[in-house]
């Protein structure tokens, strides 16, 4: 067994004890005081040059003893509004706060790959940069980041990342080349209608029944305007309208979320929406406001990037434990703004453990993760990072 798996194990309990303390304490995104002081610290700890951006954004830099390229590792830091429903001694302290999706885990990782190449400075030839960042559950720290030059000064050449999932068993580790996630947009549709008594309709304008028909509507453009073999959802996430059962609202708001994979798709979606609208508010006689904004783009991984990653997970985790995807994920990723400006490759880190209750998805109130897989990125992300700079 390698070097770096062997020294992940026996780092194990300290970077546990890290994520733990991430979970009692969740931030939101660009509220990430303590966490990326924290980080912070314990990199300037191991001798890393350490910046501070964007706020709450935390890049450290690991210089080697020899020139050569730099490889740069992300981790998000922030946590979701999300109240924890989940029964843990390192439960939440903050009401209505949670680390649901395994970002606490992503930064005691970061944290780890830091000690592990810290340690053998002298070994490596080039550069590893490591970024700590805030928002990915938004507004989206990534995009701001690489506007503020992290992806330069030392110029990356590579950036990997990776995310824990209980989609996977822990010791798997998952990946593919090309888009492996969707593009992530986001609607606001207002309809205006005309208030009056429930008890005499044909005196108002009822938006609330415009919007029923809407939302069904939408749902034909995924099932009859796109190719049956592409992929679109068209998610309506909230709807807000009404006063009292006996009384006609005069509008109602509707929230979502759009998801597309391809482009050229992606740039039809606003118009196709609107159409949609535009024909149920003049059928039912309503107004409306439609507000489409654009979000993350798609992750694209590099073929090569996702060969190398999986030659070093292969040789430490062996062949059957590395799952090669054959669909993308309709989640979405502001790691896609790193891999825009260099070669890139995100992971998925199985932590799936039905034992010790880790079997809900992330964004879910019970949502935890098998520890175990902690030692396992860490090792995994080294050992790739090794073998790109030795290239």
């Amino acid at each position: 067994m390698s070097k770096l798996w062997e020294r992940a194990h026996e780092l194990k309990d300290e970077f546990i004890a890290y994520r733990r303390d991430f979970h009692q304490h969740p931030e939101l995104g660009m509220e990430e005081v303590r966490t990326s002081g924290i980080v912070a610290d314990f990199l300037t700890s191991l001798g890393l040059e350490v910046t501070r951006v964007v706020g709450t954004g935390v890049v450290g830099l690991l210089r080697g003893s020899k020139p050569g390229k730099t490889m740069a590792l992300r981790a998000d830091m922030d946590a979701l509004s999300i109240p924890q429903q989940n029964d843990v001694p390192y439960a939440s302290i903050y009401p209505g706060k949670m680390h649901a999706c395994g970002h606490d885990g992503h930064t005691a990782i970061l944290m780890g790959v830091a000690k592990l190449l810290a340690e053998m400075k002298d070994e490596i030839a080039g550069n590893v940069k490591f970024f700590f960042q805030p928002a990915e559950e938004g507004p989206g720290g990534a995009l701001p980041m690489v506007e503020a030059g992290v992806m330069e000064n030392p110029k990356v050449d590579a950036v990997m990342g990776l995310h824990l999932g209980t989609n996977l068993s822990t010791g798997k580790i998952g990946l593919m080349a090309g888009v492996s996630s969707a593009g992530t947009d986001s609607i606001s549709i207002t309809l205006h209608g005309k208030g009056g008594h429930g008890a005499h309709p044909h005196s108002s304008i009822d938006p609330i029944v415009a919007a029923g028909h809407l939302i069904v509507a939408l749902q034909t453009i995924a099932s009859r305007e796109i190719d049956p073999l592409g992929s679109v959802v068209v998610t309506i996430g909230t709807i807000n309208g009404g006063y009292r059962s006996n009384v006609i609202a005069h509008e109602v708001t509707l929230t979502g979320t759009v998801r597309t994979l391809d482009p050229e798709v992606r740039a039809t979606m606003p118009e196709r929406i609107e159409r949609i609208i535009k024909g149920i508010c003049e059928t039912f006689r309503c107004s409306y406001d439609f507000d489409y904004d654009h979000g993350y783009p798609s992750v694209v991984n590099d073929p090569a990037m996702a060969d190398l990653a999986e030659a070093a997970a292969k040789r430490l985790l062996g062949e059957e434990n590395v799952v090669r995807f054959s669909v993308p994920s309709m989640g979405g990723e502001d790691f896609s703004y790193f891999a825009e400006k260099a070669p890139g490759i995100f992971l998925r880190l199985g932590a799936a453990n039905p034992e010790k209750d880790c079997i809900y998805p992330g964004h879910h109130p019970h949502y935890n993760f098998d520890e175990d897989a902690i030692p396992i990125g860490m090792a995994v992300l080294a050992e790739a990072t090794l073998d790109f700079l030795k290239q």
